[in-house]
């Protein structure tokens, strides 16, 4: 499989993972950690991939760490510093938390589907969007900018503006999106995968 030159990708691995109780992104899952599967997937995709952090912990797997622009705005504030820093028109922009994403997926639903080229364009079950899983434009970078400026961080309110693409999954693949936000759900997903 070709990895794509023209996209980017980025994975947000700040936030207060206050719910967690620990670095979202090192929380172990079938011995490795959540960062490690995000990484396997994403890798024969793009050779461009970076960490949105300045946890150091990251370190050890050799990717570029960017610490975002603006401190503590959320993933509003980490998308746009990915924008900001980027070098091609379209990003692959995901959270930390989901360990059950996959190459497959990924080229499924947002890399090879029409909506390449949109302004925004990310991946939701029958029940949830999924906006942390998606394509974003740098066309979007003066938007991003003015939403941090006047303190607007709710990320599904700031593409709502835009124009976007709302990808709907197929229901064998919802599991693939699944973020871990607490230890009962990760509870949850271990046990699921027994």
């Amino acid at each position: 499989m070709q990895t794509q030159k023209h996209i980017s990708v980025y994975i947000l691995c700040g936030g207060k993972s206050s719910r967690m109780q620990t670095e979202k992104g090192l929380v172990m899952f079938n011995n490795k950690p959540f960062i490690e599967w995000i990484l396997d997937a994403v890798k024969p995709i793009s050779n461009q991939i970076y960490l949105i952090t300045e946890n150091t912990d990251y370190s050890i797997y050799n990717y570029p760490l960017i610490p975002d622009i603006h401190k503590d705005k959320g993933p509003v504030g980490g998308i746009h510093t990915a924008l900001t820093h980027t070098n091609t028109p379209q990003n692959l922009i995901l959270s930390c938390d989901i360990p059950m994403i996959s190459t497959h997926i990924i080229n499924r639903y947002l890399i090879n589907s029409k909506v390449i080229n949109s302004n925004i364009a990310f991946v939701s079950d029958s029940t949830r969007d999924y906006p942390l899983i998606g394509m974003y434009s740098t066309n979007n970078l003066e938007k991003f900018e003015a939403a941090i400026q006047q303190n607007h961080l709710k990320l599904m309110h700031l593409i709502q503006s835009s124009t976007y693409h709302r990808i709907q999954v197929a229901s064998r693949d919802f599991g693939a999106l699944y973020n871990i936000n607490t230890q009962d759900e990760l509870q949850t997903l271990i046990q699921r995968k027994l």
